[in-house]
């Protein structure tokens, strides 16, 4: 546990595992924020949703990637990563929660299926503050210097008032050079998707087996979308909530008289 309690705990987690680029640039950008802690995947987690670990044991090592900054693998999934944190390192809730630097979009209907998004979401459920950072671009080698001015603005505003303890965003940052960054834009998520096929191919023995393929696709032409943000390089915030409840509809279904 770090040894300063007057400076907020900060957990840091991600889903690309606890060696990526990305966490380690998160790091970079708040480490002097509070007391970090890093407690993340020992291998690549992405696409693991809100997934948790039942059927077999979880193991945690220490590990020294941070300099003095007391880090964390383990075999569990993002979320495994929370739980963990909160009940057998840190012994309390942090008061912020960082997920991230992703290695490619959580933007739209990507929030659904992001690890990094389901691990800051677990922090939410469990009424720590928390915010999921990613960056377009695919590559290890990607440019993070945009991210890490975005990282910082973004916590360093968030750390002043008292924050509301089921803060949840979902920050996506474009490929853009801190000079070609044109600022945070606050949006609404975009009504778009993948158009997904499988490709289906032989392997040597003569049996099939299919890739997942797929093109994505913009439904959504307003200009107060993440897509639309992130196509004209600002970075964006999207408020996200894990009450999944329709209120729009539920109220419709009211009418109806077999709801008593």
């Amino acid at each position: 546990m770090p040894k300063n309690k007057e400076k907020p705990i900060i957990l840091i987690t991600n889903d690309d595992d606890v060696t990526s680029p990305g966490i380690k640039n998160l790091v970079e950008a708040v480490k002097d924020l509070g007391n970090v802690v890093v407690v993340a995947p020992d291998r690549p987690q992405s696409g693991m949703g809100h997934a948790i670990t039942i059927g077999s044991p979880l193991r945690m090592n220490k590990v020294n990637l941070f300099g003095d900054i007391e880090a964390w693998a383990t075999s569990g999934t993002p979320v495994d990563c929370v739980k963990l944190a909160v009940d057998k390192i840190l012994f309390r809730k942090p008061d912020l929660c960082l997920s991230g630097i992703n290695h490619g979009a959580n933007h739209s209907i990507n929030v659904i299926y992001s690890g990094t998004m389901s691990a800051a979401m677990e922090a939410s459920i469990e009424g720590i503050p928390s915010i999921g950072f990613s960056l377009l671009d695919y590559s290890y080698e990607a440019d993070f210097r945009a991210s890490r001015i975005v990282v910082r603005n973004i916590v360093t505003e968030f750390l002043k008032p008292k924050m509301n303890k089921h803060l949840l965003l979902n920050v996506n940052i474009p490929i853009a050079t801190p000079d070609e960054l044109k600022g945070i834009k606050l949006c609404r998520q975009a009504n778009a998707k993948y158009e997904e096929d499988f490709d289906e191919r032989m392997d040597p023995h003569g049996k099939k087996y299919y890739w997942l393929t797929g093109e994505f696709v913009n439904f959504d032409k307003g200009k107060d979308t993440d897509v639309w943000a992130l196509k004209h390089k600002y970075a964006s915030v999207v408020p996200v909530h894990y009450d999944l409840t329709n209120y729009t509809l539920k109220k419709q279904l009211e009418k109806h008289k077999i709801f008593s």
